[in-house]
């Protein structure tokens, strides 16, 4: 797929011509985040870093996308006026991993019924399955530039004959606009945890049932108990040689969960220079060395726990840093939600309740696109309800009509 311009999309306002680059360095900072963070102008932070220009340039300087990789950037540039208007982090991709919404048994149908499902284009946030802003418009934009995007994309997949494009983990106002222009509207679920004005973790506690809160109580005290300490590292902070250490439990959950780590070493370096104030480690160190760790991003109101990986196995430390310290730095900085990342049912007894995730699919091939549509209404159905019964049955206590 080549870079150029793809024709002009017509609206009713202006003529608004899309572009494809295939190198976020071609685009200003100041103006690919105008699009993406026009938020963080207030001098404060984005609402996510993850599609700020130093977020998506960290893994394009790193090599973690790009050739070899199977995600090659494609990014798109809507222009009005020779003004850029819109953009969006789109990646052509020959396989369906680090994605974290699951469509290998689509390709594996379409393969086998005599179609090519990859290449595919794919707008999201590599390796990063955290809710946000995947159609980045300017505010005075509005809906005029999503659908330049969301037309440009659609385009692309006709010009070069491929088999669709996807917008995962886009918000709910994107999937619901989304939905409006013919794309076919997924659902999936994760677990996050809400603060709900809790002065500290024991206020946390309060609000769960005695067992719940006994059981979290054991497991910090199992976990504190490895020998050490656990440390938080933000910003200058962080240290060469804690990077060193995080490398090597990455690459450790890395081999035991998908064989090859996504991310490069590279990256944990040039995210030190340019992304250290968007990050907060915790170690747990023991004799002054760090045995595990979890990272974490910060946005304007959320935490979002990315990787973990520790070097010696000790009981509930998983939890303690991935979960629970999580949690006690959303409480003291005051953020409202902490996103511990795709999956796991077992985040519910510790706090994280399911809600819905949201993505974007368009299907050139209509057989299959027919097919897919009808799969993804029966799973929207089966979401909701599982949201709905995970949620009563959580950890929190009931209220008594006595109580209220």
């Amino acid at each position: 797929m080549a870079e150029g311009q793809l024709d002009t999309v017509q609206t009713e306002e202006a003529r608004i011509e899309i572009e494809v680059v295939t190198s976020i360095s071609q685009i200003a900072p100041a103006e690919w985040d105008a699009c993406a963070c026009p938020e963080a102008g207030d001098g404060g932070r984005p609402e996510d870093p993850f599609t700020t220009h130093r977020f998506l340039k960290a893994l394009e300087d790193s090599g973690s996308v790009g050739p070899g990789t199977g995600w090659h950037p494609q990014y798109l540039v809507a222009r009005q006026r020779g003004a850029i208007l819109a953009v969006a982090p789109l990646y052509a991709k020959t396989h369906s991993q680090g994605e974290y919404i699951f469509d290998h048994n689509w390709a594996h149908a379409y393969d086998r019924a005599g179609g090519r499902y990859y290449p595919k284009l794919q707008i999201a946030v590599p390796f990063t399955p955290a809710t946000g802003r995947r159609l980045l418009v300017r505010p005075e934009a509005g809906q005029t530039g999503m659908a330049a995007l969301v037309q440009g994309a659609v385009e692309l997949v006709a010009r070069n004959r491929l088999s669709s494009v996807h917008v995962t983990f886009c918000t709910e106002a994107e999937a619901l606009a989304g939905a409006e222009m013919g794309l076919m509207h997924r659902v999936t679920q994760q677990f996050h945890w809400e603060n709900r004005g809790y002065a500290d973790f024991d206020a946390f506690l309060a609000d769960l049932s005695s067992r719940k809160r006994k059981n979290i109580r054991k497991e910090r005290a199992t976990a504190q108990g490895f020998g050490g300490e656990i440390r938080h590292y933000a910003g200058d902070a962080i240290r060469p040689e804690h990077w060193d250490a995080f490398w090597r439990f990455y690459q450790d959950t890395g081999a035991r969960k998908w064989g090859t780590p996504y991310l490069t070493r590279a990256f944990f370096d040039r995210a030190q220079e340019t992304l250290r104030d968007d990050m907060l480690l915790v170690l747990a160190e023991r004799d002054g060395r760090p045995v595990a760790g979890a990272l974490n991003f910060i946005g304007r109101k959320r935490l979002y726990g990315r990787y973990w990986g520790c070097i010696e196995d000790h009981p509930c430390l998983h939890f303690e840093l991935c979960y629970y310290q999580a949690i006690d730095h959303a409480i003291a900085q005051g953020l409202a939600t902490v996103e511990a990342g795709a999956q796991g049912a077992h985040k519910l007894a510790r706090g994280y309740l399911p809600v819905a995730t949201n993505s974007l699919h368009w299907i050139a091939d209509p057989g299959l696109r027919g097919a897919v549509a009808k799969y993804l209404r029966a799973e929207r159905d089966a979401v909701e309800e599982e949201i709905e019964v995970l949620t009563e049955y959580g950890p929190f206590r009931r209220v008594t009509t006595e109580e209220t």
